[in-house]
């Protein structure tokens, strides 16, 4: 091919002979960085406004790109628009169509910029949006914890170490424990937001432009709190990318803590919990099964977003300053990622409020495993005998209920006071299942009213928001 034919790339200039097939579709993007299309648009806008206002590009001029540039927009939106893999990327596909339909001016648009702070600009644009959706769908799977903390508040159950049974506690007090999580997740989630808003349009390749730009103008139109500050570190940073992955990774992670416990609760052992129809599917060859699939894909899927954020800190690990070709491979874990996490939570989001405690099952259960022995423990020591001492007796106490096939609550006065005099008829106030679990009333406890406000206090938590 001969040096004008191979021109039609607009880096094609330097070449002579034409990118090898292979290579050409080898080094793509287009296929998947085509969903950056809206901010790419919206940041070449911003960048044409700027041009004119500094005197690069007249009125006429920018109008025409900005015309241009929303009827591509609208092409696209509605499918009309062919992606070519030739032109190797979402920037130059849009930059090319633009240059077809209102001629020499669109090649104009990309004076004083590079695709490597276009790229930059547009990921963070994508980014920034993609966590406003994600913080409205994780505000809802909080807002349904509250809605079912509030209605399950004094279902009494077992609380676990080890999977064993320790001291009871309420339905409400844990689904708590999970809201607490996702509380901190939000944390991380608004902070890499605010990272992220800064404005790299405008560090052009690496070091700038001679032309006379306004980054600050570029920033604002586009709602960044204000430029980078350096352009060496502005087109070469991910760390935003990475900080979102860590983020999704810890949410996916308390998710599938989460889905670990609705799977338990669900089977025929456990029987704490019934999940709503719409939410399961059933067995291809045995027609009772029940299976809680939605719980189990999000614990399945917490390994891909992992997975993925060992994907981006590896492929930053090795990077000299500043762009490299490696950085291509940012965007497909990058998207991935937000699409997983968007749909966990929404999942999430439908099915928690929609869950049915089997409250008889949970009692029962909590009757089992000696849950309130702790209890018993406390009710000695306030009676002047040193923890140590107490815990000897309630162990002694509790192998007696092993043999007898007795909780404690079921033991009669002269069974316990068998272990020390110290026992008077009171200590059934503190080994009944409601006594136990209307004693830890603190801050943080279980006792139902402060789980209720607990749940107060997160709502106007949630209204601030």
């Amino acid at each position: 091919m001969s040096h004008d034919e191979n021109s039609v790339k607009p880096w094609g200039g330097r070449f002579s002979e034409a990118t090898d097939a292979f290579v050409e579709r080898f080094t793509a993007s287009v296929n998947f960085d085509q969903r950056l299309y809206h901010h790419d648009i919206n940041g070449s806008i911003a960048h044409a406004t700027m041009l004119a206002s500094v005197g690069v590009l007249s009125d006429d001029e920018k109008n025409a790109i900005i015309e241009g540039l929303e009827g591509i927009r609208k092409d696209i939106e509605s499918g009309a628009f062919t992606w070519s893999v030739s032109l190797e990327d979402v920037h130059m596909n849009i930059e090319a169509e633009l240059t077809k339909r209102i001629g020499i001016t669109g090649k104009k648009l990309h004076t004083g910029r590079s695709r490597n702070d276009q790229v930059a600009t547009d990921i963070r644009l994508y980014l920034r949006d993609e966590i406003d959706v994600i913080g409205k769908e994780l505000t809802r799977l909080q807002q349904g914890l509250l809605f079912l903390a509030e209605r399950e508040a004094h279902t009494i159950m077992p609380g676990f170490t080890h999977l064993q049974t320790a001291q009871p506690m309420t339905f409400g007090h844990h689904l708590l424990a999970w809201y607490e999580m996702l509380s901190r997740d939000y944390g991380r989630l608004m902070g890499c937001r605010k990272r992220l808003n800064q404005s790299p349009l405008g560090a052009a390749a690496l070091a700038g432009t001679t032309y006379p730009i306004d980054r600050e103008q570029t920033a604002a139109l586009l709602g960044f709190n204000h430029p980078t500050r350096n352009s060496l570190d502005s087109v070469s940073d991910r760390d935003f990318a990475i900080e979102f992955s860590a983020f999704a990774a810890l949410l996916m992670t308390h998710l599938s803590r989460a889905s670990e416990e609705l799977v338990l609760w669900t089977s025929a052992q456990f029987n704490f919990i019934d999940l709503p129809d719409r939410f399961c599917t059933g067995s291809s060859i045995m027609p009772q099964k029940k299976n809680p699939d939605v719980p189990e894909l999000v614990r399945g899927k917490t390994g891909r977003v992992n997975g993925h954020l060992i994907a981006l800190l590896t492929l930053m690990k090795s990077q000299p300053l500043a762009y490299n070709k490696d950085n291509q491979e940012d965007k497909e874990p990058l998207f991935d990622t937000v699409d997983t996490v968007k749909d966990c939570l929404r999942a999430f989001a439908d099915m928690v409020p929609a869950l049915n405690a089997n409250k008889a099952a949970m009692l029962e259960a909590a009757k089992r495993g000696f849950s309130t022995a702790t209890d018993l423990a406390d009710y000695l020591v306030r009676k002047g005998i040193p923890f140590r001492d107490s815990h000897e007796i309630v162990g002694k106490s509790v192998a007696f209920g092993i043999e007898q096939n007795k909780d404690l609550s079921e033991m009669t006065l002269a069974e316990l006071q068998q272990f020390s005099d110290a026992i008077e008829n009171d200590v059934f106030e503190v080994l009944t299942l409601e006594g136990s679990v209307a004693a830890r009333d603190h801050i943080g406890g279980t006792a139902p009213a402060q789980v209720l406000k607990a749940v107060e206090l997160a709502k106007e938590e949630l209204a601030a928001r």
